[in-house]
């Protein structure tokens, strides 16, 4: 009870630097918050497109049906692979007049059916990346019957790198934001400390612990940082909402990443208190 009555005493006696303090804990977060929003977005766009990623393996018009068997049976024991089918020429054609229906005209006056035959392999869940993906590619285009593989190589490397570029962005501008933050936060229990010097001297001669000294002080650094996380929070929802209502539609965050990232504030706060008092504490 008397480290929270202290904290509580320091918020009201410097409520500028404590303010300061709690604010630039929330805009460090409120940084990542909004990195961590869009990346968010992204992972689930990302995981709507993988579900779709599959490789297409367009085969030579004279290979032989039992070449075509071979690659379906030798293709399917690779453990990513989910599934192998096969996509006869006429099967495509079909497909075309299905999907493109504004070239019906230019399919009925078809002589020759233009579309190759194909393998269309689909991977399991989670085995959807870049390096699978190369890899299963590799493996079909071996064959000396097939003719080409695609699979959308270009679009699937941007988005990972999307994703990859949003984290570490996040992370930089977070980082800086935090040393700031720890330098407000020092500042403001530097001037608390000399504000006490008298109390904690006498609360030495009588044998207090440098732990009930500090403990005080770090539970100040902790509320102002849980201030910062809230803070965060609600700037966070705010530009969500924002976005949300006037632009695109967008997830929210995971109840979890939310609760995370208040407790990186008391944590950072805690942790930046403990640090500023380690170095005061001998100067008074």
């Amino acid at each position: 009870m008397h480290a929270i009555r202290e904290a509580a005493a320091g918020f009201k006696r410097s409520p500028v630097l404590t303010g300061l303090s709690s604010a630039m804990v929330g805009l460090a977060l409120y940084v990542v918050g909004l990195f961590g929003l869009a990346t968010y977005n992204l992972q689930l766009a990302l995981t709507s497109v993988e579900e779709r990623v599959e490789v297409a393996v367009y085969l030579r018009d004279d290979a032989r049906q039992s070449e075509i068997d071979l690659a379906l049976t030798e293709l399917a024991e690779i453990p990513e692979v989910r599934s192998v089918s096969f996509v006869s020429k006429r099967d495509a054609l079909d497909r075309a007049r299905a999907d493109l229906p504004e070239f019906g005209e230019l399919f009925a006056d078809l002589e020759v059916n233009p579309l190759p035959q194909s393998l269309e392999i689909e991977l399991r869940p989670g085995e959807r990346n870049p390096d699978v993906v190369e890899r299963v590619s590799e493996a079909a285009a071996a064959y000396p019957f097939v003719e080409d593989v695609r699979y959308g190589r270009e679009w699937v490397d941007k988005l990972f790198a999307l994703r990859r570029i949003g984290a570490a962005t996040a992370g930089v501008l977070g980082s800086a934001f935090a040393m700031v933050a720890a330098l407000i936060i020092g500042t403001a229990l530097r001037i608390a400390v000399f504000a006490r010097r008298d109390e904690i001297y006498v609360m030495r001669l009588v044998g207090a612990k440098a732990s009930f000294i500090r403990r005080p002080f770090l539970l100040e650094g902790a509320m102002a940082g849980l201030l910062g996380g809230l803070l965060a929070w609600g700037l966070t929802y705010a530009t969500y909402r924002g976005v949300y209502s006037f632009l695109f539609e967008v997830a929210w965050l995971p109840s979890g990443w939310i609760g995370l990232g208040v407790l990186v504030g008391v944590v950072f706060g805690a942790f930046s208190s403990a640090l500023a008092i380690r170095r005061h504490l001998g100067e008074v």
